[in-house]
């Protein structure tokens, strides 16, 4: 890869030991005996940025967690001007259902444009390579990339967009696999084969550290200084991106109508916080509309780009009453782990894999993205029965402890990682579609292990796929 854009974060191993008290033995230990067994294989992650985005926080944590285990990870991105993301966000958009319009200079000149350069300046030999999302999708086909190369989706894309979906498609079937992160999102003509790997998040990471009421204040008091917040008042949270999916308006709309139904006994303020990315040129735009839709309400604080973002991110969720997540359009909604982590109550959108995460009235409430007036009612319910909010509050940690912190995600991953490098003959069980190497090879052959290499078997393939 080339020297250029260098990642202006520190990865160095960390162990995985000190997991063992947050996860517990019995996970530490089968990572340990898996990476034994990989010790010295290398997996390379391309994305479209270093910061900014789950997928960004995601490679963070996990590449030192993998080095920690002794395999030879590493992570770059690809350089584009404003206009490539531009043209990317509305890739992004369009793959979620938005209509968009795209010109030819924005598909061939913009966009396979940048992606053609790039690719003169990357070399990536690795045992995996994994490609994160659409900005990069189509290096695949360009650049000098050696080894198992799969394709990591990490947004909706069951109602994507034909024009858009047929353009990236031929991209997508060039890859020895796609991850993503539930079934649902898998579109019927993917010709590969495909697995489920849910997102997660890092228990050690300063923004996911459990902590107490004190430190809570103590990391916001400069911030709520600075922004004439009442850490005294019940407090309704909210944190992602200034996106139009995200649906802030939804949230503004149903906390004036709390407002208009809670005694004067309770009073609420609302708290939306969010942050701008390299890759998402219309996030200060949409916190522009925010501002103009909440109106001054002076209970309403609308922050952008907040210094200490993990500290006071982490704090701002634990000490809220409850977190708002009304999403139109979610991928996973790691966010909602978070806050679910921080033992806060969650009102989610019945939409991607928030579901998987608020079961609910037991760790939240689930809603209609655009049903403004329940989420307003499931608000007061929370504010007014602290009880109730105390043990959904619990009921989201361990779930969260159970199935969507680091650890467990990375034990799928190098199980993919072996069958990839053929130490296991049997595809994983999350895998969701039933293309498969050995299953093909079965299916034509009659037989349970490899008569020829891979390159052989690829050419046979390739001709039954014309006969």
């Amino acid at each position: 890869m080339s020297k250029t854009n260098k990642c202006p974060i520190s990865l160095r191993a960390k162990s995985i030991e000190p997991y063992e008290k947050i996860v517990g033995k019995q996970v530490v230990e089968k990572l340990k005996n898996m990476s034994k067994r990989l010790k010295g294989k290398s997996w390379t992650h391309l994305n479209s940025t270093y910061q900014g985005g789950g997928v960004a926080e995601m490679l963070q944590n996990q590449i030192p967690l993998l080095r920690g285990l002794g395999i030879d990870a590493q992570w770059h991105v690809i350089e584009g001007n404003q206009k490539f993301f531009e043209v990317t966000k509305k890739f992004h958009n369009a793959l979620q259902g938005v209509s968009q319009e795209f010109s030819l200079d924005d598909l061939f000149e913009t966009y396979l444009g940048t992606i053609y350069d790039n690719a003169k300046k990357i070399r990536i030999e690795a045992d995996m390579v994994t490609i994160h999302d659409p900005q990069p999708v189509a290096i695949i086909t360009h650049a000098r990339i050696f080894g198992h190369v799969l394709w990591r989706c990490h947004i909706d894309t069951s109602e994507a967009d034909k024009k858009i979906w047929r353009f990236l498609h031929p991209y997508l079937n060039h890859y020895s696999g796609a991850i993503f992160t539930i079934p649902e999102f898998v579109k019927e003509d993917i010709q590969i084969p495909v697995y489920e790997i849910a997102p997660a998040i890092d228990p050690l990471h300063p923004k996911n550290k459990l902590r107490d009421r004190k430190q809570a204040l103590n990391d916001l008091a400069a911030l709520f200084k600075k922004n004439n917040i009442d850490p005294e008042r019940p407090i309704i949270a909210a944190v992602s991106r200034y996106d139009i999916h995200k649906n802030q308006k939804g949230i503004i709309k149903a906390f004036k109508l709390l407002k208009k139904n809670l005694s004067s006994k309770i009073s609420p303020l609302l708290i939306i916080m969010g942050n701008t990315a390299s890759d998402d040129p219309e996030g200060e735009e949409m916190y522009k509309k925010m501002q103009k839709l909440a109106g001054g309400d002076k209970d309403i604080h609308l922050l952008l780009n907040v210094k200490n973002n993990d500290q006071v991110v982490g704090s701002l969720i634990h000490l809220a009453e409850c977190f708002v997540h009304i999403s139109t359009k979610e991928g996973f909604g790691l966010v909602v782990t978070e806050a679910l982590w921080q033992g806060t109550p969650v009102i989610g959108s019945n939409i991607g894999g928030i579901p998987r995460q608020v079961i609910d009235k037991e760790t939240g409430y689930l809603v209609k993205p655009d049903d403004y007036e329940l989420v307003a009612k499931n608000m007061k319910k929370i504010l007014e029965d602290k009880q109730l909010a105390k043990e959904m509050g619990k009921k989201g940690q361990e779930h969260v402890r159970n199935n969507y912190l680091l650890p467990h995600k990375l034990i799928k991953e190098l199980q993919l990682m072996e069958y990839y490098l053929d130490g296991s003959k049997r595809a994983p069980g999350f895998r969701i579609n039933d293309v498969s190497y050995y299953e093909i090879n079965r299916k034509y052959y009659g037989r349970s292990q490899w008569p020829f290499t891979r390159k052989e078997f690829k050419s046979k393939i390739r001709k039954l796929k014309n006969a």
